[in-house]
């Protein structure tokens, strides 16, 4: 028999919840039979004293009152753990969606008990949740800050400089390589501020804070729209709260 538990339910790239309004937490709570699954899911966690579970869904429950939401836009709905857990959730569905068939042999995997692993019953090669290390950058000039902006950003938002971890790469020579390649300057005094994961799809963020050790901002074209180093009291608009970049500035500012 199935166990109650809480459920992050996704139904065509959005997470489902129960309406803003209701009082308590707005994930759906129940059995998988309740919402027309046929098995347990995949297991995301605990929460609120339950376990907690995920899965796809292609019809809507229509004896619930469930409305879909974009994952970005659980943050300032729900707050920091199920935001987590849901961004959690999607990682775990895209990985068993994709890798559905064994990347050597071609067999269809199956789930290993007992860990998070779609393993090959025929030549026994494992695939686990693919983690994607990404590192950013916020590189200081005195009480400057130097922000840029990706044409893929919000209208008018600028952040720290990113990027993704190459092969054979340590996470300093990734940050200094990344500033170096999108706005062709030098850094000094690496310090390590935070890490977040970050489900879109599938990114560790690692943070940093570092010193402006010469060189003019020349941005590269490809990557930057717009850079320039930006003063306490003249700041662009800045990324959603619910991002490292966010938090990263502000300690930035704060002075630490």
């Amino acid at each position: 028999m199935s166990t109650p538990a809480y459920w992050i339910l996704r139904y065509e790239q959005r997470i489902l919840t129960l309406p803003a309004d209701v009082t308590g937490p707005l994930l759906p709570f129940g059995h998988a039979a309740d919402f027309g699954l046929a098995d347990e899911g995949l297991a995301a966690g605990q929460f609120d004293g339950h376990p907690c579970r995920t899965a796809d869904i292609a019809t809507l429950p229509a004896h619930l009152a469930l409305e879909a939401t974009p994952l970005r836009a659980l943050f300032p709905q729900a707050g920091d753990e199920v935001f987590a857990l849901a961004g959690r959730a999607v990682q775990l569905l895209d990985w068993q969606q994709q890798h559905r068939y064994c990347g050597r042999c071609g067999t269809p995997n199956t789930m290993k008990h007992g860990e998070w692993a779609m393993q090959c019953p025929s030549c026994g090669l494992l695939a686990y949740p693919r983690i994607s290390p990404a590192i950013m950058v916020l590189v200081r000039s005195g009480k400057r800050l130097l922000l840029a902006r990706s044409p893929h950003f919000k209208p008018g938002v600028f952040s720290a400089l990113a990027g993704f971890v190459e092969p054979g790469e340590t996470l300093e020579q990734c940050a200094a390589r990344e500033v170096r390649e999108e706005v062709g300057i030098e850094i000094t005094q690496l310090r390590y501020f935070g890490s977040q994961p970050w489900p879109f799809p599938n990114s560790l963020m690692v943070a940093f804070l570092a010193e402006h050790a010469g060189g003019e901002i020349e941005p590269d074209p490809a990557e930057i729209e717009a850079a320039g180093w930006f003063a306490a009291d003249a700041l662009p608009l800045l990324p959603d709260p619910v991002s490292i970049s966010r938090r990263l500035i502000e300690a930035a500012l704060a002075g630490h």
